[in-house]
């Protein structure tokens, strides 16, 4: 816990600091077999004509794709609601990525705690590999955002979804965070989200499944329909994170240097470059 500690604090003090401590440890990068996946090309698509005198924003086909290293187990699978990447050699997604309507944030599909086993995915864990861990089973795409559909929501509980997490984290920060994207889902008409678990250099696993346990979390969000377009990205140590939630927020670029990852290049390289490259937490909080 050590290095987890060195990474809060740092954090706590600027989540840039952190994210460089992070990368000078790159074993994330280092997994085995897969095939990189290409690039979305920008295509705005205008939905439909919009009314006289208003001017709708266009509409961005494959903001979902992701392009991730080279060599990085990878299988991807889209379900309602959501689309994921699996690494069967970690036995957690690489990442899992999802639309938020706010149109969806009022629903009232009940939770269906019916954790289930894809034998679609290689490698997909089960309820019981989780058992008598000590670790909850952590969703990245949460069951309160996907209470818009029956299907949305048995999907969600899959155990391709899932990934260790301690409960101090996983009913702490990362569910408050859980809570605010719906309230900017709400505000803003529509928010992206990709989120996945972050591997430094630790081999920490679940003894008897062999399931991989993250050293961090990642999530990051664009709001791409607005006038003005914009962008964040927070990093979590795997551990209670106390403090408050700009404490732990960055650029969605500093996680694409973490991860290796690509994130919505179907968008249109200004707008991109800028909601990347930049966040303003006041901005996204007011």
């Amino acid at each position: 816990m050590k290095q987890i500690q060195s990474i809060y604090t740092k954090l706590h003090h600027s989540a840039a600091i952190a994210i460089s401590t992070i990368m000078l440890m790159p074993a994330f990068y280092s997994c085995n077999t897969g095939k990189d996946e290409p690039k979305m090309p920008p295509t705005p698509v205008t939905p439909e004509e919009p009314l006289p005198g208003v001017t709708k924003p266009a509409h961005y086909d494959g903001l979902e794709a992701v392009a991730i290293p080279s060599g990085l187990t990878s299988q991807i699978k889209e379900y309602t609601g959501f689309t994921l990447s699996y690494n069967k050699d970690n036995k957690t997604p690489n990442y899992v990525v999802w639309e938020l309507l706010g149109s969806e944030v009022s629903s009232e599909v009940s939770r269906s705690d019916n954790f289930w086993q894809d034998k679609d995915i290689d490698g997909c864990t089960k309820h019981s590999d989780y058992t008598g861990s000590g670790y909850d089973r952590g969703h990245m795409c949460p069951a309160a955002d996907q209470k818009w559909s029956v299907d949305a929501m048995n999907d969600c509980f899959v155990m391709a979804n899932m990934c260790p997490q301690l409960h101090d984290l996983n009913a702490g920060a990362w569910e408050t965070l859980e809570s605010k994207e719906r309230v900017w889902a709400k505000r803003d008409s529509a928010v992206m989200i990709i989120a996945g678990p972050i591997y430094v250099d630790g081999e920490t696993y679940i003894e008897k499944s062999k399931v991989r346990v993250p050293d961090a979390f990642f999530k990051v969000l664009v709001a791409p329909y607005l006038d003005e377009p914009r962008g964040i990205a927070f990093v979590y140590p795997h551990m209670k994170c106390p403090g408050n939630m700009q404490d732990y927020a960055t650029t969605i670029d500093e996680v694409e240097k973490i991860t290796g990852f690509d994130f919505f290049s179907a968008l249109p390289d200004e707008i991109e470059n800028a909601i990347e490259s930049t966040y303003s937490f006041t901005e996204w909080n007011k």
